[in-house]
């Protein structure tokens, strides 16, 4: 039901981020030391049984349950700093992408708030609204060519969270006695963790129990995005129905024999590899319709979210895309005891977006 590694570093100016999926609640604290994030502690701890389902399953709690479940994943990974930020899920934003004309960059604000309303079903009263000017291509910006780029416009991506969520959020935090400076949708912590610095387009598949998600990244900024509406627990689902067993008995299949069970398992690969055949399907989909619009290719494939563990994920998804796929490894980004590198490597892909935030917030320090 969870899993806990306690803390081995105490210090002061240690932060937060915890990142509240819909199947699990993860959390990591850092610390920064001769200018390296440092892991202090980090801990998972499932919410299925706060609903008195299973492990694994998404679930929609209360507030009330969800900040139980906060303080206890807090107490048992004992972390000693309420200083943190906070992820939001996809689900709770609008992320489009609009062309505005071009205009002073003073104005470039005003523009935005009148074109975002094209794309926003509520009033924007409703909403937080934010965004970020995508860079022109350097090879455009040329001394003879820079009139001609002003005179294109810009790019822009638009953010859009209700007050509804944000409000839901902050109740959880203050009831679980954290301060968070700020919120930050997933997408951009998960960037943050598994992105190099100056790494080609990539997109990062992430899988987690409710939903698959995907994103294109260019030179560090989402260039598009798409959610698919299945996930792992999806998978743990179909082979409960179709094999006549307990959701528990499929879930610990799925888990201890994935893709990987030989023979005498082949029912249970087939029911698996059809479930991810509709997700690579919809993920080359959105990869065509990426190359089409801006006439690239993407590079690599970053796989993160719990769901992406399973055994034979990989292999089936470079089968299926035809090019480099890896795990993230978001703890090669901090400092990290060594003997505990293989174990750091396995749960890299659950922790990318937690350590996405964590890695925000440290940068607040002075």
């Amino acid at each position: 039901m969870a899993s806990f590694f306690s803390s081995f570093f105490k210090g002061e100016s240690s932060v937060l981020g915890v990142d509240i999926g819909s199947s699990s609640i993860k959390v990591i604290q850092l610390k920064k030391k001769r200018g390296r994030a440092v892991l202090e502690t980090y801990g998972e701890l499932a919410l299925g049984p706060y609903a008195n389902i299973e492990v694994g399953r998404a679930v929609g709690l209360p507030v009330e349950q969800l900040i139980m479940a906060v303080k206890d994943v807090l107490r048992e990974s004992k972390t000693t700093t309420v200083s943190c930020g906070s992820t939001l899920p996809m689900s709770a934003s609008l992320i489009t992408f609009i062309s505005i004309p071009p205009v002073p960059d003073k104005q470039i604000g005003d523009v935005v708030a009148i074109e975002a309303r094209k794309y926003i079903p509520v009033p924007l009263s409703e909403v937080l609204l934010d965004y970020s000017v995508i860079p022109k291509e350097e090879s455009y910006v040329t001394e003879d060519e820079s009139s001609k780029v002003e005179k294109k416009g810009h790019d822009v991506l638009v953010v859009a969270i209700h007050n509804e969520y944000i409000s839901r959020y902050q109740s959880i935090m203050t009831g679980s006695g954290l301060e968070p400076s700020f919120y930050e949708i997933e997408v951009f912590s998960s960037i943050r963790a598994v992105i190099e610095q100056g790494m080609n387009t990539v997109m990062i598949i992430d899988m987690g129990a409710r939903s698959t998600k995907l994103y294109i990244v260019e030179r560090g900024m989402l260039r598009a995005s798409h959610i698919i509406n299945k996930g792992s627990q999806d998978i743990t689902l179909t082979l409960s129905k179709a094999l006549s067993i307990s959701i528990s008995q499929a879930e610990t299949m799925k888990r201890t024999y994935g893709l990987k069970g030989g023979p005498e398992y082949k029912e249970l690969t087939e029911i698996i590899t059809v479930n991810l055949d509709y997700t690579f399907y919809e993920a080359n989909a959105t990869l065509l319709n990426y190359q089409k619009k801006f006439g690239k290719n993407v590079n690599k494939i970053i796989l993160t979210g719990g769901g992406v563990l399973l055994k034979g994920f990989v292999d089936l998804a470079k089968i299926s895309f035809q090019m480099d796929v890896v795990y993230a490894d978001p703890f090669g980004k901090l400092e990290t005891p060594a003997f505990l590198a293989e174990e750091f490597a396995q749960a890299g892909p659950e922790f990318a977006v937690a350590i996405g935030i964590a890695l925000r917030k440290l940068a607040e320090l002075k």
